[in-house]
């Protein structure tokens, strides 16, 4: 343990990473030959990585991502699902999250939908953008849980100011009205804010009848739709290969 008086008022100072750095240096044999400015460096730098590094662990456990460990480079691009390769990796850079838009991920049951929302969710984490992820069929109990016990405003401003919303598992139930009402609020408050990833086993042409009254489809699905980028997979089962 280093017993040093400049470590100590580091720690006190809640300076951890510079702190850490601190001790490493201490104990190189040629931390001498640094100069004054030099050890200053490595000190803010490891500071800034720290407080980077607590940041992302902060946005990440707010996102409550369903996969934690999904990263883009790890995506799995050999395995026959029709993932557009260079699409992906063009979604990965997020500009389409900085300019507020959607992005529709749709494809049978096991291919990879969830898992890929997610790799995309944590590179957003990564970006410094705020993510929040919620199975459609939960969120619509939550947000009937709030309308009862007076939480609903906090939920909703939750779930409009996240730089990335992603809501996964679409369909196939059709909507109650209750829940078309919730759903319309929340993408009319996004629309051109804040990005909204949407996974679901359903081709797109089949979500209007899941909305179920004409008027509110059109709607929701006008600012869903027509700035989405779409993410099409068709393939077996991931998990049946796996096993």
């Amino acid at each position: 343990m280093l017993d040093h008086p400049t470590h100590q008022r580091l720690r006190d100072l809640k300076l951890d990473g510079m702190a850490d750095a601190f001790a490493e240096l201490q104990q190189q044999p040629d931390a001498a030959t640094l100069s004054h400015a030099e050890w200053l460096g490595l000190l803010i730098d490891r500071e800034a990585t720290n407080r980077s590094n607590k940041r992302y662990q902060t946005r990440m456990r707010a996102a409550k991502l369903r996969h934690v460990g999904a990263a883009i480079e790890d995506v799995d691009y050999r395995t026959p699902r029709q993932l557009d390769r260079d699409l992906f990796r063009q979604l990965a850079q997020g500009d389409w999250i900085a300019k507020g838009q959607n992005l529709i991920i749709t494809g049978p049951c096991g291919v990879g939908k969830t898992w890929l929302a997610c790799a995309l969710g944590q590179k957003a984490c990564r970006d410094g953008r705020t993510v929040l992820y919620r199975r459609l069929p939960r969120l619509f109990a939550e947000l009937e849980l709030a309308h009862g016990d007076g939480s609903f405003p906090r939920l909703f401003r939750k779930l409009v100011r996240a730089n990335l919303l992603i809501l996964d598992d679409w369909g196939p139930d059709r909507l109650t009205g209750p829940q078309r009402r919730d759903l319309m609020e929340i993408v009319e408050d996004r629309y051109g804010n804040g990005a909204i990833l949407l996974t679901s086993q359903l081709p797109v042409d089949a979500w209007h009848d899941v909305i179920g009254e004409p008027t509110f489809a059109d709607a929701i699905l006008d600012r869903i739709v027509h700035n989405a980028h779409r993410l099409p997979l068709d393939g077996a089962s991931m998990r049946k290969q796996s096993t």
